[in-house]
């Protein structure tokens, strides 16, 4: 095979020819997996908080199920304003604003609680000044331990997604969160 001019030139037409193909592709690609990196960064964020409310609920129902004062010769259950603090002390530490609780589409997010037999008081449940849920002296019920007195605590929090050029672009969903602890004796 020789060399000749006219060779050199054919192959010189071609190579330069693809560069343009490559930018074509990468202009067709890059929005794409900029959008697929902005979807797990903002889903990502969604768990974070919902990972952060679940914790914030739990803090919440083993304060409402914990006694007030055990050394005190009358210990009692603390008020629901203590649970609703726990929680607030939670999503405050993880920068998440407290005025952005929703209150629950029902009345009250447990309907049908039973309370605990007697000596114990009767089930309590209070919205607290934050949209907070506590309830406590509550029968829970699991199904692989006996049924137990504890307290309660569920409140709902929104999200709202933010990804550009999708259906999901200013979508707002809402995370509940609920979380119960026994009463120990």
């Amino acid at each position: 095979m020789t060399c000749t001019l006219s060779n050199i030139k054919r192959i010189a037409c071609q190579l330069g020819s693809t560069d343009g193909a490559e930018i074509a592709e990468a202009a067709l690609v890059l929005p794409l997996v900029a959008m697929l990196l902005f979807g797990i960064i903002w889903f990502g964020r969604a768990f974070n908080i919902y990972s952060t409310i679940q914790q914030a609920a739990q803090q919440g129902a083993i304060t409402a199920a914990r006694d007030s004062c055990a050394t005190c010769g009358t210990p009692g259950l603390p008020s629901a304003a203590t649970a609703g603090a726990a929680v607030a002390a939670v999503l405050q530490a993880n920068n998440l604003q407290l005025t952005q609780i929703k209150q629950w589409e029902a009345n009250n997010p447990t309907p049908g609680v039973q309370a605990c037999p007697s000596p114990a008081p009767a089930p309590s449940c209070t919205l607290t000044a934050n949209n907070i849920w506590v309830c406590s002296s509550v029968l829970l019920n699991s199904s692989t331990q006996p049924t137990q007195c504890g307290a309660m605590v569920s409140f709902q929090y929104p999200f709202q997604f933010n990804l550009p050029f999708t259906s999901l672009n200013m979508q707002q969903i809402i995370l509940s969160a609920q979380a119960q602890s026994r009463m120990e004796n």
